[in-house]
């Protein structure tokens, strides 16, 4: 087996993670003779009597040194027989959990510490979140300091209690749980003789063998587009990485948020023309004809991938000024970057507990689902079913930090399909007649929401009340997106005509949205319809239209079912 291994190191503060890594690398030999003198030394002058430090081979920085805790990220690689690896040492201080968030970001398996004198902290149960919110499916729980507990296999026993108890929780899928000594080189790369009891494998052996598979398959083909090549008049290449798929020369794409098609002309990978291309190469791809297609364009074959502007995500907040209901934001997701704003925050998640809590805000380091709007549609996914369109980053746009990292966890639906579909003779209206309008007291705004299948249809009595609307029994209905009219009768659906064809019948009008129409006259409705196709909507709507006659804002939301 010679395939990258990308793994991660966290936990607690002082949990022995950087002697951990050290120890590895100079047990298994893969130190150069200087690097091991150099270490010596340098653990002559620290505070370990003498001892070799092993946690000095990755804690660079003096601060670092002096603290005896890791600040920054620690990036070492290295290679044994079997394979290669990658390794992040991420501080374990809840101030710098961020740092912890972005080494968790790259990461295929998470080494957890967890010291055994201790047990689970409530740091090691937000890494453990973090690091799930962050994709990684495998994990090894590294129960160190053995040695400081006289190595009471009792101990051990109870904190695997914990350590199961977290992962039931978090929905873990692969786990192994590993009594260790850092320090003294317990079960790091070989069995200890001090832990008899323990049958399993030690770290180094087990991050050689693991097999990591991708358990969700992205469907089709997607590449983000990361810039698009000019080099001369007559080329126009569109460079990425593909995500997932494969493509060939002649397969039809569709370049999104256009939802333009055209067939693939060639392909270059690297700097070789080919004839097909897989995921993780990095690409050049002209297309047949020319689209509209730029930077933060996604294309796409049989994936399934939408355009969306509402979404729910996981976040975690990691900036030190509170997350804000309303600001606006940068929202970088894929290669885009758009000005979107948080809309409301949903729950929050007790680190220590699970229990999902109501709040107004959060702050750094507390984990949410909140929803998110965005200033216009763009290729987005859930993270479950394409990653990299499914994660995000969230940008103050003053101080240009990174705000928040988080996933995509749900796609709202458009305003297309939340509405209420009447039809009949062969005809659709699109209406919003039933959503209810309220007042939002998170965001200072006027929201409304929709039910589900909320679709009618000739001879099917609507409801003509709500919270905040109440319709007359006999009306019609100007559906003008939807160039359809439909006829109210006592409560029931009774025809469906195309709007060119609708006479004023004398009784009351509303429009698509339920707001009176204040027209009295065959003649007044002439001069509606001119003034639909002449003046823009808010003119339209100020000169033609009532909210207040069959409806009212309320102030709460209840709790609507979107």
């Amino acid at each position: 087996m010679n395939d990258l291994l990308k793994f991660i190191t966290c936990g607690s503060v002082d949990d022995g993670k950087s002697t951990l890594i050290g120890h590895i690398l100079y047990n298994a030999k893969l130190l150069f003779a200087d690097q091991k003198e150099a270490l010596v030394l340098d653990s002559k002058v620290g505070s370990t009597d003498g001892n070799i430090d092993y946690s000095l081979l990755l804690d660079g920085l003096t601060a670092e040194r002096e603290q005896g805790i890791t600040i920054d990220v620690a990036y070492r690689y290295f290679t044994t027989d079997k394979r290669s690896f990658i390794v992040a040492d991420t501080p374990g201080h809840e101030q710098y959990t961020r740092n912890m968030a972005v080494g968790a970001s790259f990461a295929d398996l998470a080494i957890i510490l967890v010291d055994a004198s201790q047990g689970v902290l409530v740091q090691t149960k937000r890494h453990a979140r973090i690091c799930s919110l962050m994709g990684i499916n495998y994990f090894i729980f590294a129960v160190n300091k053995m040695d400081l507990v006289s190595y009471d296999n009792a101990v051990f026993k109870r904190i695997e209690e914990q350590i199961n108890t977290l992962s039931d929780e978090l929905k873990l899928k692969n786990i192994k749980i590993i009594p260790v000594s850092a320090t003294e080189g317990d079960n790091i790369t070989e069995k200890s003789d001090n832990m008899p009891w323990y049958a399993g494998e030690p770290i180094l052996n087990y991050l050689e063998n693991v097999e990591i598979k991708n358990t969700d398959d992205e469907a089709g083909f997607y590449m983000p587009v990361q810039r698009v090549c000019r080099p001369n008049r007559t080329f126009r290449g569109f460079q990425g990485q593909v995500e997932a798929g494969t493509v060939n020369i002649g397969d039809e794409i569709t370049a999104l948020p256009s939802d333009e098609k055209a067939l693939v002309k060639s392909i270059t990978v690297g700097d070789k023309e080919s004839k097909s291309a897989f995921e993780g190469q990095p690409v050049t791809i002209t297309l047949s004809r020319e689209i509209d297609v730029s930077r933060g364009s996604v294309l796409s074959k049989d994936s399934g991938i939408k355009n969306a502007w509402r979404f729910n995500a996981t976040l975690l907040w990691m900036d030190d000024s509170q997350l804000e209901i309303g600001k606006e934001y940068f929202i970088k997701l894929g290669t885009r970057k758009i000005t979107g704003s948080i809309k409301e925050i949903i729950y929050k998640t007790d680190i220590n507990s699970g229990e999902k809590l109501e709040t107004s805000y959060i702050t750094k380091n507390e984990i949410a689902v909140c929803e998110i709007i965005l200033d216009e549609k763009i290729p987005i996914s859930e993270f479950k079913k394409h990653k990299t369109l499914g994660e995000l980053i969230i940008i103050d746009r003053v101080s240009n930090m990174t705000a928040s990292c988080g996933v995509v966890e749900e796609i709202k639906l458009d305003d297309d399909e939340l509405c209420t579909i009447i039809e009949g003779n062969g005809l659709k209206a699109k209406t919003y007649l039933f959503d209810e309008f309220f007042y939002n007291e998170k965001t200072f705004s006027i929201d409304n929401y929709s039910l589900k299948n909320n679709n009618y249809g000739i001879n099917d009595e609507v409801p003509l009340k709500g919270e905040s609307y109440e319709y007359p029994r006999y009306f019609d209905i100007l559906a003008l997106d939807s160039c359809t009219a439909v006829q109210i009768r006592d409560a029931v659906v009774t025809n469906l005509i195309p709007i060119d064809d609708y006479f004023y019948s004398g009784l009351p009008i509303v429009n698509g949205k339920g707001f009176f129409i204040n027209i009295h006259s065959n003649d007044e409705l002439i001069s509606f319809f001119d003034d639909a196709k002449a003046i823009d909507k808010q003119q339209l709507y100020e000169k033609w239209m009532k909210f207040e006659t069959y409806r009212r804002i309320i102030f709460s939301a209840g709790n609507w079912v979107i």
